[in-house]
Protein backbone atom coordinates (compact mmCIF):
# COMPACT_ATOMS: atom_id res chain seq x y z
CA UNK A 1 0.00 0.00 0.00
CA UNK A 2 1.33 3.41 -0.81
CA UNK A 3 1.24 6.51 1.52
CA UNK A 4 -0.33 9.69 0.84
CA UNK A 5 0.36 13.09 2.28
CA UNK A 6 -1.72 16.60 1.64
CA UNK A 7 1.17 19.18 1.73
CA UNK A 8 0.37 22.79 1.27
CA UNK A 9 2.82 24.82 -0.30
CA UNK A 10 2.47 28.41 1.45
CA UNK A 11 -0.59 29.92 3.06
CA UNK A 12 -3.85 28.87 0.93
CA UNK A 13 -1.35 27.80 -1.84
CA UNK A 14 0.76 30.96 -2.51
CA UNK A 15 3.99 29.39 -3.73
CA UNK A 16 2.16 26.08 -5.16
CA UNK A 17 3.46 27.73 -8.71
CA UNK A 18 6.63 27.97 -7.67
CA UNK A 19 6.70 24.87 -6.24
CA UNK A 20 5.35 23.33 -9.39
CA UNK A 21 7.45 24.80 -11.51
CA UNK A 22 10.89 24.33 -9.61
CA UNK A 23 9.95 20.23 -8.69
CA UNK A 24 10.27 20.60 -4.98
CA UNK A 25 8.02 20.97 -1.80
CA UNK A 26 9.32 22.38 1.37
CA UNK A 27 8.26 24.56 4.60
CA UNK A 28 9.87 27.50 6.78
CA UNK A 29 8.34 28.44 10.10
CA UNK A 30 11.49 30.97 10.93
CA UNK A 31 13.92 28.49 11.21
CA UNK A 32 16.67 29.98 9.70
CA UNK A 33 18.90 26.96 9.53
CA UNK A 34 20.11 24.01 7.77
CA UNK A 35 18.95 21.31 9.32
CA UNK A 36 21.28 18.49 7.63
CA UNK A 37 21.90 16.00 10.01
CA UNK A 38 19.56 17.56 12.56
CA UNK A 39 16.90 15.25 10.97
CA UNK A 40 16.52 11.61 13.60
CA UNK A 41 14.21 8.78 12.56
CA UNK A 42 11.69 9.73 14.78
CA UNK A 43 9.34 13.44 15.04
CA UNK A 44 9.66 13.71 18.40
CA UNK A 45 13.05 13.91 19.11
CA UNK A 46 12.85 16.68 16.43
CA UNK A 47 10.14 18.84 18.38
CA UNK A 48 12.09 17.91 21.49
CA UNK A 49 14.90 19.63 20.23
CA UNK A 50 13.72 22.39 17.79
CA UNK A 51 10.32 23.67 19.92
CA UNK A 52 12.85 26.06 22.32
CA UNK A 53 14.60 27.16 18.86
CA UNK A 54 10.83 28.11 17.40
CA UNK A 55 9.78 29.47 20.41
CA UNK A 56 12.99 31.70 20.95
CA UNK A 57 12.26 33.40 17.73
CA UNK A 58 8.81 33.60 18.10
CA UNK A 59 7.82 33.78 21.92
CA UNK A 60 4.35 34.36 21.45
CA UNK A 61 3.97 30.80 20.27
CA UNK A 62 2.68 28.36 22.85
CA UNK A 63 4.23 24.49 22.98
CA UNK A 64 1.33 23.28 21.19
CA UNK A 65 1.50 25.80 18.37
CA UNK A 66 5.31 25.55 18.32
CA UNK A 67 4.60 21.79 18.09
CA UNK A 68 2.43 21.48 14.97
CA UNK A 69 5.09 23.70 13.11
CA UNK A 70 7.92 21.59 13.81
CA UNK A 71 5.68 18.15 13.85
CA UNK A 72 5.25 19.46 10.29
CA UNK A 73 8.87 20.59 9.38
CA UNK A 74 10.05 16.79 10.03
CA UNK A 75 7.31 15.33 8.17
CA UNK A 76 8.32 17.25 5.07
CA UNK A 77 11.95 17.07 5.46
CA UNK A 78 12.29 14.16 7.07
CA UNK A 79 8.90 11.70 7.59
CA UNK A 80 7.77 11.71 3.78
CA UNK A 81 9.85 9.02 2.19
CA UNK A 82 11.63 8.43 -1.33
CA UNK A 83 8.53 7.64 -3.51
CA UNK A 84 5.37 8.58 -1.42
CA UNK A 85 2.81 10.40 -3.04
CA UNK A 86 1.91 13.98 -1.97
CA UNK A 87 -1.13 15.49 -3.32
CA UNK A 88 -0.92 19.68 -3.07
CA UNK A 89 -3.53 22.14 -3.70
CA UNK A 90 -2.97 25.01 -6.11
CA UNK A 91 -5.25 27.38 -5.07
CA UNK A 92 -7.61 26.72 -7.53
CA UNK A 93 -9.86 23.21 -6.42
CA UNK A 94 -7.21 20.98 -7.98
CA UNK A 95 -4.61 18.73 -6.31
CA UNK A 96 -1.37 18.11 -7.80
CA UNK A 97 -0.03 14.59 -7.56
CA UNK A 98 3.86 13.99 -7.32
CA UNK A 99 6.29 11.79 -5.62
CA UNK A 100 9.29 12.69 -3.35
CA UNK A 101 12.12 12.06 -5.35
CA UNK A 102 15.13 12.78 -3.41
CA UNK A 103 16.19 13.77 0.40
CA UNK A 104 16.15 16.84 2.19
CA UNK A 105 18.09 20.48 1.32
CA UNK A 106 18.67 23.76 2.58
CA UNK A 107 17.92 26.88 0.35
CA UNK A 108 18.84 30.15 2.53
CA UNK A 109 16.76 33.52 1.57
CA UNK A 110 14.59 31.06 -0.86
CA UNK A 111 10.85 30.60 -0.26
CA UNK A 112 10.19 27.45 1.87
CA UNK A 113 13.64 26.99 2.17
CA UNK A 114 13.21 23.37 3.97
CA UNK A 115 12.56 21.48 0.44
CA UNK A 116 12.46 17.99 -0.45
CA UNK A 117 12.94 17.47 -4.69
CA UNK A 118 9.76 15.97 -6.36
CA UNK A 119 8.79 14.63 -9.56
CA UNK A 120 5.42 15.60 -10.54
CA UNK A 121 3.14 13.13 -12.13
CA UNK A 122 1.29 15.32 -14.64
CA UNK A 123 -1.89 14.17 -12.96
CA UNK A 124 -4.85 16.16 -10.79
CA UNK A 125 -7.53 15.33 -8.95
CA UNK A 126 -10.35 17.73 -9.12
CA UNK A 127 -11.44 18.96 -4.84
CA UNK A 128 -15.25 18.27 -6.83
CA UNK A 129 -14.51 14.79 -7.51
CA UNK A 130 -13.88 13.55 -3.99
CA UNK A 131 -16.31 11.67 -1.49
CA UNK A 132 -17.38 14.01 1.50
CA UNK A 133 -14.81 12.05 3.78
CA UNK A 134 -11.86 12.43 1.59
CA UNK A 135 -12.56 16.11 1.16
CA UNK A 136 -12.55 16.88 4.52
CA UNK A 137 -9.24 14.80 5.10
CA UNK A 138 -7.64 16.68 2.46
CA UNK A 139 -8.84 20.23 3.67
CA UNK A 140 -7.21 19.81 7.04
CA UNK A 141 -5.78 22.50 8.32
CA UNK A 142 -2.57 21.88 9.32
CA UNK A 143 0.83 22.16 6.45
CA UNK A 144 0.68 18.23 6.12
CA UNK A 145 -2.09 15.74 6.92
CA UNK A 146 -2.00 11.97 5.99
CA UNK A 147 -4.40 10.77 3.32
CA UNK A 148 -3.46 7.16 3.58
CA UNK A 149 -6.61 6.04 5.09
CA UNK A 150 -8.23 7.02 1.51
CA UNK A 151 -5.43 5.43 -1.08
CA UNK A 152 -8.33 3.44 -2.55
CA UNK A 153 -10.26 6.63 -3.56
CA UNK A 154 -6.76 8.36 -4.14
CA UNK A 155 -5.88 5.60 -6.46
CA UNK A 156 -8.78 5.55 -7.77
CA UNK A 157 -9.33 9.64 -8.79
CA UNK A 158 -5.21 9.24 -10.19
CA UNK A 159 -6.25 6.16 -12.64
CA UNK A 160 -4.08 3.88 -10.88
CA UNK A 161 -6.88 1.07 -9.55
CA UNK A 162 -9.81 -0.46 -11.44
CA UNK A 163 -10.37 -3.30 -9.43
CA UNK A 164 -13.68 -2.89 -6.87
CA UNK A 165 -13.43 -1.57 -3.72
CA UNK A 166 -12.81 -4.04 -1.27
CA UNK A 167 -14.07 -4.08 2.42
CA UNK A 168 -11.49 -4.92 4.71
CA UNK A 169 -11.51 -8.62 6.10
CA UNK A 170 -12.17 -8.02 9.97
CA UNK A 171 -15.21 -5.16 9.05
CA UNK A 172 -17.87 -6.42 10.51
CA UNK A 173 -21.31 -4.26 10.74
CA UNK A 174 -23.85 -5.26 13.08
CA UNK A 175 -26.00 -2.55 12.64
CA UNK A 176 -25.80 -0.81 9.33
CA UNK A 177 -28.42 2.06 10.26
CA UNK A 178 -26.19 3.15 13.47
CA UNK A 179 -22.90 2.16 11.57
CA UNK A 180 -23.66 5.01 8.97
CA UNK A 181 -24.59 7.29 11.72
CA UNK A 182 -21.64 6.31 13.68
CA UNK A 183 -19.48 7.47 11.14
CA UNK A 184 -19.96 10.92 11.22
CA UNK A 185 -19.07 10.89 15.28
CA UNK A 186 -15.79 12.62 15.50
CA UNK A 187 -17.81 15.43 13.26
CA UNK A 188 -20.97 15.61 15.27
CA UNK A 189 -19.11 15.86 18.36
CA UNK A 190 -16.72 18.54 17.35
CA UNK A 191 -19.66 21.25 15.76
CA UNK A 192 -21.34 20.17 18.95
CA UNK A 193 -18.80 20.31 21.21
CA UNK A 194 -20.28 23.86 23.71
CA UNK A 195 -23.56 21.41 23.79
CA UNK A 196 -21.32 18.32 25.49
CA UNK A 197 -20.54 17.38 28.88
CA UNK A 198 -16.70 18.21 28.01
CA UNK A 199 -17.57 21.38 26.61
CA UNK A 200 -18.52 22.50 29.61
CA UNK A 201 -15.23 22.07 31.16
CA UNK A 202 -12.69 22.21 28.08
CA UNK A 203 -12.01 24.02 23.77
CA UNK A 204 -11.01 22.14 21.14
CA UNK A 205 -7.38 23.43 20.76
CA UNK A 206 -7.10 26.86 18.40
CA UNK A 207 -4.28 28.52 17.42
CA UNK A 208 -4.63 32.53 16.38
CA UNK A 209 -8.80 31.88 16.12
CA UNK A 210 -7.87 28.20 14.22
CA UNK A 211 -9.15 25.11 15.40
CA UNK A 212 -6.48 22.37 15.37
CA UNK A 213 -7.25 20.33 17.76
CA UNK A 214 -8.74 17.37 15.51
CA UNK A 215 -6.71 14.85 14.06
CA UNK A 216 -3.81 16.11 15.95
CA UNK A 217 -0.44 14.80 14.42
CA UNK A 218 1.72 12.66 17.14
CA UNK A 219 4.83 10.96 16.49
CA UNK A 220 2.60 7.54 17.28
CA UNK A 221 -0.12 8.78 15.06
CA UNK A 222 -2.98 11.05 15.13
CA UNK A 223 -5.00 11.88 18.11
CA UNK A 224 -8.64 12.61 17.70
CA UNK A 225 -9.23 15.40 19.21
CA UNK A 226 -6.95 17.72 21.49
CA UNK A 227 -8.61 19.99 24.41
CA UNK A 228 -7.67 22.31 26.48
CA UNK A 229 -9.13 23.65 29.87
CA UNK A 230 -10.62 27.18 30.19
CA UNK A 231 -8.75 27.88 32.78
CA UNK A 232 -5.57 26.17 30.21
CA UNK A 233 -4.20 24.55 33.31
CA UNK A 234 -5.11 20.94 31.62
CA UNK A 235 -4.85 19.35 27.99
CA UNK A 236 -7.23 16.65 27.54
CA UNK A 237 -6.48 13.98 24.73
CA UNK A 238 -9.52 12.48 23.53
CA UNK A 239 -9.85 9.32 21.36
CA UNK A 240 -13.41 8.21 19.78
CA UNK A 241 -14.40 4.13 19.08
CA UNK A 242 -17.10 3.65 16.88
CA UNK A 243 -18.94 0.70 18.38
CA UNK A 244 -17.74 -1.03 21.28
CA UNK A 245 -14.38 -0.15 22.14
CA UNK A 246 -11.83 -3.01 23.73
CA UNK A 247 -9.05 -2.15 26.33
CA UNK A 248 -6.06 -2.08 23.58
CA UNK A 249 -7.77 1.96 23.18
CA UNK A 250 -6.75 2.56 26.94
CA UNK A 251 -3.08 1.97 26.04
CA UNK A 252 -3.16 3.97 22.62
CA UNK A 253 -4.61 6.90 24.79
CA UNK A 254 -1.72 6.65 27.04
CA UNK A 255 0.59 6.95 24.31
CA UNK A 256 -0.62 10.40 23.20
CA UNK A 257 -1.05 11.55 26.56
CA UNK A 258 3.00 10.15 27.31
CA UNK A 259 3.51 12.52 23.68
CA UNK A 260 1.47 15.72 25.34
CA UNK A 261 3.23 15.32 28.85
CA UNK A 262 6.47 15.26 27.12
CA UNK A 263 6.73 17.29 24.27
CA UNK A 264 3.79 19.78 24.57
CA UNK A 265 2.73 20.94 27.88
CA UNK A 266 3.83 23.82 29.65
CA UNK A 267 5.20 23.69 33.35
CA UNK A 268 2.45 23.12 35.47
CA UNK A 269 -0.52 21.60 33.12
CA UNK A 270 -1.78 18.15 33.94
CA UNK A 271 -2.89 16.04 31.32
CA UNK A 272 -6.03 13.91 30.97
CA UNK A 273 -7.87 11.62 29.28
CA UNK A 274 -11.17 10.69 27.14
CA UNK A 275 -12.19 7.74 25.73
CA UNK A 276 -15.82 7.79 24.23
CA UNK A 277 -17.53 4.78 22.40
CA UNK A 278 -20.58 3.54 21.98
CA UNK A 279 -20.50 0.20 24.39
CA UNK A 280 -17.15 -0.73 26.94
CA UNK A 281 -16.65 -4.73 28.52
CA UNK A 282 -15.40 -5.87 31.41
CA UNK A 283 -12.09 -5.70 30.13
CA UNK A 284 -11.73 -1.98 29.78
CA UNK A 285 -13.39 -1.09 33.04
CA UNK A 286 -11.32 -2.89 34.46
CA UNK A 287 -8.02 -1.20 32.44
CA UNK A 288 -9.59 2.44 33.41
CA UNK A 289 -9.91 1.16 37.13
CA UNK A 290 -6.31 1.23 37.41
CA UNK A 291 -6.11 4.62 35.27
CA UNK A 292 -7.98 7.67 37.10
CA UNK A 293 -6.80 9.72 34.63
CA UNK A 294 -8.95 8.53 32.01
CA UNK A 295 -12.18 8.86 32.11
CA UNK A 296 -14.88 6.57 29.59
CA UNK A 297 -18.32 8.08 27.95
CA UNK A 298 -20.79 5.94 26.17
CA UNK A 299 -22.69 7.55 23.30
CA UNK A 300 -26.19 7.47 22.08
CA UNK A 301 -27.42 7.52 18.18
CA UNK A 302 -30.54 8.41 18.37
CA UNK A 303 -33.09 8.93 15.12
CA UNK A 304 -36.76 9.28 15.39
CA UNK A 305 -39.54 10.67 12.84
CA UNK A 306 -41.39 13.76 13.82
CA UNK A 307 -45.58 13.84 11.77
CA UNK A 308 -45.31 17.67 10.80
Amino acid sequence: MKNYYRVMLGEQSAFAEQCFAGNFIGTDFEIAQDLTGKLPDEMRLFNKEFIPVLIAVRPDKSKVSAGLACGALWKVSKGIKRRETVLCPDGKGFYRAGEVSGDYTYQPGEILPHRRPVRWLGKVIDREAMSAELKKSAGSLNTVCDLTDHHVEIERLLGDLSAPVAVPADATVEDPGAFAMEKHLEEFLVENWAQTELGKEFDIYEVDGVRVGQQFETDTGRLDILAISKDRKTLLVVELKKGRASDAVVGQALRYMGYVQEVLAEAGQSIRGVIIALEDDQRIRRALAMVPSIVFYRYEVTFKLVKA
